[in-house]
Parts: C-alpha cells; sequence; structure tokens
C-alpha cells in the first residue's frame, strides 16, 4: 500500500507529459490545473495508506 505514495511524486515530475497549454479547463492551461488536481488526489493516498495500516494495539 505504501507504493500510492510515489504515485503523486512521480506524477509531478514527470514533467514532459504536463508540460503544454491545451486542453484548457475553465480557461486554465493544462499544466496549472494538472498540478492543482494533485492536491486532492495526494490527500485521498495519503489517507488511503493511513486507513489501511493497521492499528496500534494498547500496552
Amino acid at each position: 500500500m505504501w507504493i500510492l505514495l510515489l504515485v503523486p511524486f512521480v506524477g509531478l515530475l514527470w514533467v514532459p507529459f504536463y508540460n503544454s497549454l491545451e486542453p484548457a479547463l475553465f480557461g486554465f492551461p493544462f499544466f496549472y490545473w494538472y498540478q492543482l488536481a494533485w492536491v486532492p488526489l495526494s490527500s485521498l493516498l495519503i489517507w488511503l495508506v493511513y486507513r489501511s495500516r493497521a492499528p496500534d494495539e494498547a500496552p
């Protein structure tokens, strides 16, 4: 499950993939809205990894 934390890292570091103006969304170039879309996606992935961990047992 920890591998999910690498997805945003790779998705944002692979700049040639999203270094373009088209397609535009609400007038924003692809470059900007792609990066902004990763904010909630990263939060969701972090939450999923957190929830998948086994709870710590009380002593």
